[in-house]
């Protein structure tokens, strides 16, 4: 086959995702391997496609290989597909696969929005691979790497690949009305991120009512705005001093100008199954914060047009984006059916949440993201020097979890359950031992 690996690192030739295609095309000769270095070229490639064109017509197969960023594929990549699907190039028909390279946070997300794209163009996609960093430096990883691409020939010899969904609907955009403004004072500061075109009527209109119903003090901060010399590189220059190598002052207007606020709502029209590449350059150069969580305890909120309620993969990507940062997400306002109240009650809500310090406990995707990094910060903490700091200043590193007592219960009641006679005669006195902290607790509680 004429197999074309589309490499969205930024890195280039130095990408270690792109490793494991080096080594699938040694030991598979008879294949022909060709690399785009799409994420390192980008602002070429937006100048001038043509070279891209030609490859990706020329390709029988095609491989999307990159590193997993903030839930996703790098910006790059994103910018990328947007310039693929401008194209208009006719890709139905082809096979299309993805492999990635993570420490496993949030890689079903990326892989989601790598496969949805692939449908969109109307291409055979087969499951890609999501490896960890280092797995192809054990034979375990070499011998899962050899086994993934056997099966994306076998498929591709046998014409299967996975079946694409439905195509969605067009977007509703329900029209959003504006109220008149009180003239009230107000109080507060909450900053209003927007990706907004001047001819987007529909999310301009969506951050105004916002803006006038929202009883407190609004500033809204357009991305397009900002001079963005590019996005994350992955160089990890600001592992240790938190200052980014690039020389646009992103990371001083991260910290100085956006979380100061006392919460955050995102406004953006859905794009490419994602809040689009701007969108994703501004959440991957989030990175010179590196892992740490500096604005847990802050509302979220999002104004979103278009049809969120078909993007199962994005909607998950945003409730988790809040889980893990330790944000309580007020609410999402769509344009899909009645955006006037749920605009309001996003308003309501994100006051609510702003007055009351409101933070409910994390769920699996947020408990799960941070041991991921937990684990992930440990181990690195030699290079990482500013996150293994507020990881420890901040009570993240829980293990080992030193529990001996309620160990050594555990045990004792493992032995006596583990005794058919002893479980006879303790009936349900063990579901009675359970609740006693909790009865002692109902006990003394009185009324509010």
């Amino acid at each position: 086959m004429k197999i074309l690996v589309i490499n969205g690192s930024p890195k280039g030739k130095f990408s270690i995702t792109l490793q494991t295609m080096k080594y699938l095309e040694k030991l598979y000769p008879e294949h022909e391997f060709s690399v785009l270095d799409a994420g390192q070229r980008i602002k070429a490639l937006e100048k001038d496609f043509s070279a891209a064109w030609e490859a990706v017509e020329k390709a029988e197969l095609i491989i999307f290989s990159y590193p997993v960023y903030t839930f996703v594929a790098p910006c790059q990549l994103h910018r990328f597909i947007e310039l693929l699907k401008a194209s208009r190039i006719d890709l139905s028909g082809k096979f299309a696969t993805q492999l990635s390279t993570s420490k496993h946070f949030y890689d079903i997300t990326a892989h989601n929005y790598i496969r949805d794209n692939c449908f969109d163009l109307g291409m055979k996609y087969i499951k890609g691979l999501s490896a960890d960093m280092d797995d192809l430096l054990s034979e375990k990883g070499q011998k899962e790497a050899r086994e993934f691409f056997d099966y994306v020939c076998w498929n591709v010899e046998n014409g299967f690949s996975e079946t694409a969904p439905k195509k969605p609907s067009a977007p509703k955009n329900v029209s959003v009305s504006l109220p008149e403004n009180s003239g009230a004072e107000k109080s507060g500061d909450v900053v209003i991120i927007t990706d907004c075109e001047p001819e987007n009527k529909q999310l301009s209109a969506m951050i105004s009512r916002f803006c006038t119903v929202l009883p407190r003090k609004t500033r809204v901060v357009n991305l397009r705005d900002f001079p963005f010399s590019g996005g994350c590189l992955g160089c990890f220059g600001c592992a240790v001093s938190g200052k980014c190598v690039y020389k646009d002052g992103f990371d001083d207007f991260l910290r100085n100008e956006l979380q100061t606020g006392e919460a955050i709502v995102y406004a953006f029209t859905v794009k490419d199954h994602s809040m689009g590449a701007l969108f994703k350059m501004y959440d991957d150069r989030q990175f010179c914060n590196g892992h740490r969580t500096v604005t847990m305890g802050m509302p979220f909120g999002y104004l979103v047009s278009g049809n969120l309620s078909e993007e199962e993969n994005l909607r998950m990507i945003i409730e988790a984006r809040a889980q893990v940062g330790g944000n309580f997400l007020a609410g999402i306002a769509t344009d899909e059916s009645d955006p006037d109240y749920e605009i309001d009650r996003l308003a309501k809500t994100l006051s609510y949440a702003i007055e009351n310090k409101y933070v409910p406990p994390q769920n699996f995707y947020g408990i799960g993201g941070m041991k991921i990094f937990r684990d992930l910060i440990w181990q690195m903490q030699g290079m990482m020097k500013a996150d293994h700091k507020f990881y420890k200043s901040h009570g993240q590193y829980d293990f080992p979890q030193k529990k001996w007592p309620r160990m050594l219960a555990m045990y004792a009641v493992g032995a006596m359950i583990g005794n058919p006679k002893i479980k006879a005669k303790m009936g349900n006195r063990m579901n009675e031992g359970m609740l006693m902290p909790y009865k002692k607790l109902l006990d003394k509680t009185e009324k509010r």
